[in-house]
């Protein structure tokens, strides 16, 4: 079927977590009819069982939808995207290949932080927005309070709002004449050369690594021999396909607007890069599409097998997931407590557990994970800067002028009632306040700026339970800032193990030392002979506990007779313990990893 560009809407769905943004998606399936009543599962662009029991979406699915309205069939092309701060990158590209987008705001709930930072995002797209109401049939659901919060918090005109409500189909029909009167045609040259986005890439196990593009000027033809600009590589396009969420549909070719699958039977998606553009290899376009960036490692963490045997199942497993995730970046290291690993740089922490959560079960691994860091940015005192990411790479104190911490915009958005407990939070964590704003009586809009290292450990847990869960948490990255920073230590029985090693705040790290080693001697199990915990900078001991020894009754077959066999007995006991101590090794539990990442 040919449709003219002016009949292609490309949108796009932007909500923050929980606000009905795959169950619209859903809707709007099954609206187009692309997919029969028996064919529908719930979350049907949530192909990953992680994302179903978390509700979030972490990799970005589109459709290509067609739809009929007042006698003309127009094609819809759903780009969707993920909602979570760590996948901003993805959401950017995403949002750079539609010309349109649905804001869906939870009509209880209002305005959420991660909403607004994708907003922004979809402005500096020059993107037409769309807002869209959601779960208005619920009793707590106040449409004229949320527009105004609208209008107040991102100074979008509410009168035209939509009200729907996905799961009991409401609206939806009045949704979709929106989207083809209000989302502009896409814009395109159809007779220049080849243009096109690379905005998501994956693995297929029988295809091998597939792009999933939108052509902005010119068309992709199967046969084609194609040069992808940012990796200057050039191939043959085996195969074409339009997305659909259950079979993709075959075609001869992607024109101009729409968007679609690319089979070039690659191994690895480390050549189709998103944001990267495709070209003719013949004929190819001046200038490549603005914005692509390689992805940047923003936490960093040491996963390490708990079965030091499977350290070779582990490379392969991570092997196989970086098909997929071309934004996972790692290298192996080796720990003395924790044997062989690998250093993993991950986009943020939900991505760090997404990632280890997969690991473990598509690949039935069994892993451990060191206290996640941070890179900083060490100015040594003859003026060379190293970047390091692991505590055990951290020069010597004598050729230290300076640290370097990277520092994060955070974006918080809380009930009133809970504004005090927050303050005193991010008081805690070192953060900076910017600005703050009352969107109304009831809700207050936070802007700090908060070293990157105190958001890394546990930051979100404590923001929710200091919130009753109420509070919604955005941030992006934004400078290095000089700290004043140490390097804590813990040694147990004088040997110092380089896994529970981090950087800490100068000021906080005497109670961060004491707190750690406070729980770890609950953790460690007693031996036969005494064992110092101590905390230490460099070589200065600021904090310790002993470990009992456990006492072994060697005299328990002496009954009766001279009271000098006893004795002779307990002389023998002693010389050995004095043994065991000089020699004796501790054998730490998995716990004790996990106590670094439980201290406040």
């Amino acid at each position: 079927m040919d449709i003219p560009l002016n009949h292609i809407r490309n949108f796009s769905i932007i909500a923050h977590i929980d606000h009905g943004k795959s169950t619209l998606a859903d809707c709007l399936i099954q609206a187009c009819g692309a997919i029969t009543e028996r064919e529908m599962s719930s979350q049907i662009m949530d192909t990953m069982d992680i994302e179903k029991e978390r509700g979030i979406t972490i990799k970005a699915q589109s459709v290509r939808l067609i739809y009929n309205y007042e006698g003309q069939s127009y094609i819809l092309n759903l780009i969707d995207t993920p909602g979570h701060v760590d996948f901003s990158y993805e959401v950017s590209r995403s949002l750079a290949s539609c010309e349109g987008a649905l804001l869906v705001v939870d009509a209880s709930q209002g305005v959420e932080a991660q909403t607004i930072a994708n907003v922004y995002i979809a402005l500096d797209n020059n993107l037409e927005i769309i807002p869209v109401l959601n779960k208005i049939d619920l009793p707590a659901a106040a449409p004229e309070r949320v527009k105004s919060e609208i209008e107040q918090t991102i100074g979008l005109d509410c009168s035209n709002a939509l009200e729907v409500s996905a799961k009991a189909n409401i609206g939806i029909k009045d949704l979709l004449a929106a989207i083809i009167k209000l989302i502009p045609p896409p814009q395109g040259d159809t007779n220049a050369p080849t243009k096109a986005l690379i905005y998501d890439s994956w693995f297929d196990n029988y295809l091998g690594a597939l792009a999933l593009i939108r052509v902005i000027d010119g068309s992709i033809k199967k046969g084609q021999n194609i040069y992808i600009m940012g990796s200057k590589k050039n191939h043959e396009v085996l195969d074409l396909l339009y997305p659909h969420p259950i079979k993709g549909q075959k075609t001869k070719e992607i024109k101009t607007g729409e968007i679609g699958i690319v089979v070039l039977g690659l191994k690895n998606v480390t050549d189709i890069a998103v944001g990267d553009t495709i070209t003719d290899f013949k004929n190819k376009t001046k200038e490549a599409i603005a914005g692509f960036e390689p992805a940047k490692p923003f936490v960093f963490a040491g996963i390490y097998p708990i079965d030091t045997n499977k350290f070779e199942d582990l490379r392969d497993a991570l092997d196989k997931l970086k098909l997929n995730d071309s934004s996972l970046t790692y290298e192996p290291e080796t720990s003395v407590a924790l044997g062989f690993g690998f250093r993993i740089g991950f986009l943020g922490l939900l991505h760090m557990e997404v990632v280890k959560e997969r690991l473990e079960r598509e690949f039935g691994l069994d892993l451990i994970a060191t206290a996640p860091t941070v890179v900083y940015e060490i100015i040594q005192t003859d003026g060379t800067i190293l970047k390091i990411q692991n505590p055990s790479q951290l020069p010597p104190e004598q050729k230290i002028a300076k640290i370097k911490e990277p520092y994060v915009k955070s974006t918080i958005i809380v009930p009133s009632e809970f504004l005090g407990n927050i303050i005193t939070l991010l008081n805690k964590r070192r953060g900076i306040q910017k600005k703050m704003e009352y969107l109304q009586e009831t809700r207050v809009l936070l802007e700090y700026w908060i070293p990157t290292n105190e958001i890394v450990m546990d930051f979100y847990d404590k923001l929710k339970s200091c919130t009753k869960g109420y509070a919604s948490f955005d941030y992006e990255p934004i400078h290095y800032q000089e700290g004043n920073l140490v390097k804590l230590d813990i040694r147990v029985a004088n040997e110092i193990i380089d896994a529970l090693s981090i950087i800490v705040p100068k000021s906080k790290a005497y109670e961060k030392g004491k707190e750690l080693i406070e729980a770890m001697k609950e953790i460690i199990p007693r031996q036969l002979f005494e064992v110092a915990i101590q905390a230490s900078i460099g070589n200065k001991i600021i904090a310790r506990e002993t470990i009992k020894s456990v006492g072994k009754n060697v005299t328990a077959k002496c009954y009766g007779g001279d009271i000098t066999r006893k004795r002779k007995l307990l002389e023998k006991q002693k010389e050995g313990k004095k043994r065991m101590k000089a020699i004796g090794k501790v054998a730490l539990p998995q716990e004790a990893f996990l106590a670094v990442l439980k201290i406040d």
